[in-house]
């Protein structure tokens, strides 16, 4: 039998910590239910079409190139050198915006499961996550082009990478349960993120590189230290660096640790008090 909202367990509307962690292991638990959905979504989006998931590949590698091409000119930088600091970056990009746009509106867009299926409220985060990681995944095919390509020595230092993406994943989940949660009390929130997005798009180090500017010294420099202050610049390095053969400095790891510190605690902090507020919001 289904449960309402209002027929849910006094547990489920308890605003402790504990409760809102056991949301989140009830969530890690179904696990065959968020795999199982985040497949169908990929499927249904590319539904009747040839090349389906392939299609992320390709639009991803078009705008790397076309972005590679483009910046490199610009900056009189070797293409051999900028285009996998532009391709990489655009590929982790990809996860760090959908888990923010997407999961401003994890909630908003699930209302028909979240008040027939009781299941925890995680479980359309990690929906989502996973379903951010699939598109991540497929975009590698393009790295691994280009590591063969340009014959990148990588060495064991890539297996910073891997440490890297986790964190980008654990991130992934508190960006979408915060968010997610905040939105859908105040609905002005989710296009508020989205132009934030595409702002930060521009200040982040993507299409263009730090390096470049403080060799130009001056004010140039001067204003290169500005995307220190971008925190996803820190999350975009220690997964970026590891993968186009460079080391990573440990203050950037130090500020990823502390941010996803943060994150955690004001997620835990949302969830302990108006998690089960979600189902009315919708």
């Amino acid at each position: 039998m289904i449960s309402s909202p209002s027929e849910e367990a006094p547990s489920s509307r308890s605003t402790t910590f504990g409760a809102a962690f056991g949301d989140l292991v009830r969530g890690a638990r179904q696990h065959e239910l968020w795999l199982q959905l985040g497949w169908q979504d990929i499927k249904q989006r590319y539904r009747r079409s040839t090349l389906g998931p392939l299609w992320i590949t390709i639009a991803t590698g078009v705008m790397a190139l076309a972005l590679g091409l483009l910046y490199s000119m610009l900056f009189q930088l070797p293409l051999r050198d900028f285009l996998p600091h532009v391709t990489v970056g655009l590929i982790i990009w990809g996860f760090l915006s959908g888990c923010i746009k997407e999961g401003a509106e994890v909630f908003i867009e699930n209302e028909g499961l979240i008040k027939q299926l009781p299941s925890a409220l995680s479980v359309h985060v990690y929906r989502l996550v996973w379903r951010q990681a699939l598109f991540l995944a497929h975009n590698l095919v393009i790295w691994i082009a280009l590591v063969l390509i340009f014959r990148i020595n990588l060495g064991f230092n890539v297996l910073w990478a891997i440490p890297g993406m986790l964190l980008l994943i654990v991130n992934g989940v508190w960006v979408s349960m915060l968010f997610g949660i905040v939105a859908t009390r105040f609905r002005d929130v989710a296009p508020l993120l989205e132009s934030l997005v595409q702002l930060l798009f521009y200040i982040t180090p993507i299409v263009w590189t730090t390096h470049t500017l403080k060799q130009q010294g001056g004010e140039v420099a001067e204003r290169a230290r500005i995307a220190e202050i971008n925190p996803l610049y820190h999350y975009l390095e220690i997964v970026r660096a590891p993968m186009i053969g460079q080391p990573v400095a440990a203050y950037h790891w130090g500020i990823v640790a502390i941010v996803t510190v943060v994150g955690l605690l004001l997620a835990a902090l949302a969830m302990r008090q108006w998690r089960f507020r979600v189902s009315y919001w919708v």
